[in-house]
């Protein structure tokens, strides 16, 4: 929806309105970028450290050392990757914000578009990369809670993704106003979603 957003915006010239937008999602993937690595650095600090901080009471399945490991490099990865796509999120939001906002106003909306998606792509990968090392941290304590961790994030991220409600269907207002310009909205959307199927 962003993105249909951020090129509906372009296509209409609205460039101040795209570049809010823009900056919004930067701010976020500069945060959770930051984020992952703290948690990378903390995951690190974990496998460095000789003596396990966590007993064996606490673990519900095997608790030796190269067990600990396998599991610690198994979350340090995860995190890595959230961490490397939040920053090519970044830079794509970025070359996007700059062609959006050239002077002369003249860059094709497919350059524009190409950096957009590219940045969104990044974005949805880094979050399932912290989804997937939030249910790995669950793994520490052994292979139960990862399973129960498991449950619980697929039936969130369900309900999350899921759309009950229909489409509304726009009319034209009280004082003719508006039915225009989201058929035209629409036009552009599937306009937008053509061009992307060809590609």
């Amino acid at each position: 929806m962003f993105t249909l957003v951020v090129l509906c915006g372009v296509r209409s010239n609205d460039r101040g309105f795209v570049v809010a937008v823009l900056n919004g999602h930067l701010s976020a993937s500069t945060s959770l970028s930051s984020i992952s690595l703290v948690l990378c650095s903390l995951i690190g600090a974990l496998l460095g450290n000789s003596s396990n901080f966590l007993t064996s009471s606490f673990i519900l399945g095997d608790s030796s050392r190269s067990t600990s490991t396998i599991k610690y490099i198994a979350i340090l990865s995860c995190f890595l990757l959230a961490f490397s796509c939040f920053v090519q999120t970044t830079r794509h939001f970025v070359h996007g914000c700059f062609l959006i906002s050239m002077p002369t106003g003249d860059v094709p909306v497919d350059c524009i578009q190409k950096a957009v998606l590219r940045g969104s792509n990044f974005w949805a990968i880094g979050l399932r990369a912290l989804y997937f090392a939030t249910t790995l941290l669950l793994w520490i304590f052994g292979p139960i809670p990862m399973f129960v961790g498991s449950v619980a994030t697929m039936m969130i991220l369900y309900f999350l993704d899921i759309n009950k409600a229909p489409m509304i269907q726009y009319g034209h207002s009280k004082n003719g106003i508006g039915g225009g310009l989201f058929k035209k909205i629409e036009h552009e959307l599937v306009e937008v979603f053509e061009h992307d199927r060809r590609q």
